[in-house]
């Protein structure tokens, strides 16, 4: 986790700069993104996340997961803030309300990956609307008020939270924040179903049927699974694990200096790794039980 937290780190000071010294246009309330496609089309975000769309189409997978005009959204662990730059100008122009749910940093660089996120979305009002900042970790408290979110995001971070040992409490805080009815949208890296289940997920992939496990036990039921984010070229045969593929493009062990000689063309004709895209329900309240 420490690894992921260090690169997420790096790029979020980056993004921080960039987005400080950025002179395209900015909207501002009313005059925001009413659509998610405007959304994605915003100039203030960075050039690398804009790239990152073919692989993440993150149009068609906001509303596979239902997100509208006014509704009240938890990201869990937004990092550097890709989803963030969407969600969150969309809800400041349709009157909704975001909560970003960062982890709980014990270490210099997450202090830092959390400090140049906040920073770079107070900076920007006018953009991201005011957002409210909770934590997610292994003494956090509520990520949103009970039972206030329409919909909460889990993106590419269960396989942190499997490593951490936070994978079942990830799915309890988040089954506490939604409104019965409530949606719980997940992408994650997608591991083979027939190779032996890895609790730790040490390669960055994660069994399908065991996130919708994990999900069924915290009370949620799967609403629909949708192959939006999946990639058959990806045959999860990699050297370094999913870090091996773009963006992180990692050619050496974990701790080590990048080899300058590893051959980065054949994982990066594979593109971005082969990923579940989930739509998990909170169920609606039966008369006279208690919400929430």
């Amino acid at each position: 986790m420490t690894q992921s937290v260090n690169l997420l780190s790096r790029r979020a000071v980056l993004l921080s700069a960039a987005a400080l010294s950025a002179c395209g246009a900015r909207p501002s309330g009313a005059d925001g993104p009413k659509t998610i496609e405007a959304a994605v089309a915003g100039s203030w975000r960075a050039a690398a996340d804009r790239a990152r769309d073919p692989w993440r189409h993150p149009v068609e997978s906001l509303r596979f997961w239902g997100l509208r005009p006014g509704h009240t959204v938890v990201e869990f662990w937004p990092g550097a803030g890709w989803y963030t730059d969407i969600v969150a100008p969309y809800l400041a122009a349709t009157g909704g309300k975001f909560y970003a749910a960062g982890l709980q940093a014990s270490d210099a660089d997450g202090r830092a990956m959390e400090a140049a996120y906040r920073h770079r979305l107070e900076a920007g009002p006018e953009t991201y609307g005011k957002v409210t900042f909770t934590a997610f970790g292994p003494t956090s408290g509520p990520v949103a008020p009970a039972g206030s979110a329409d919909l909460a995001l889990f993106l590419r971070n269960l396989h942190n939270w499997m490593a951490a040992g936070l994978a079942e409490k990830a799915f309890r805080d988040a089954f506490a924040a939604l409104k019965p009815g409530g949606v719980l949208g997940v992408e994650e890296h997608r591991a083979d179903p027939a190779a032996v289940p890895d609790v730790m997920a040490a390669s960055g992939y994660v069994p399908q049927a065991y996130v919708i496990q994990l999900g069924q036990e915290a009370g949620f039921t799967l609403a629909a699974a949708s192959e939006i984010n999946a990639n058959p070229k990806d045959d999860r045969n990699h050297p370094f694990g999913v870090w091996t593929l773009p963006p992180v493009r990692r050619s050496s062990p974990r701790g080590q200096p990048p080899d300058p000689n590893f051959d980065h063309a054949r994982y990066d004709a594979v593109g971005e790794s082969d990923r579940m895209t989930l739509k998990f329900v909170k169920p609606p309240s039966k008369p006279g039980s208690p919400r929430g």
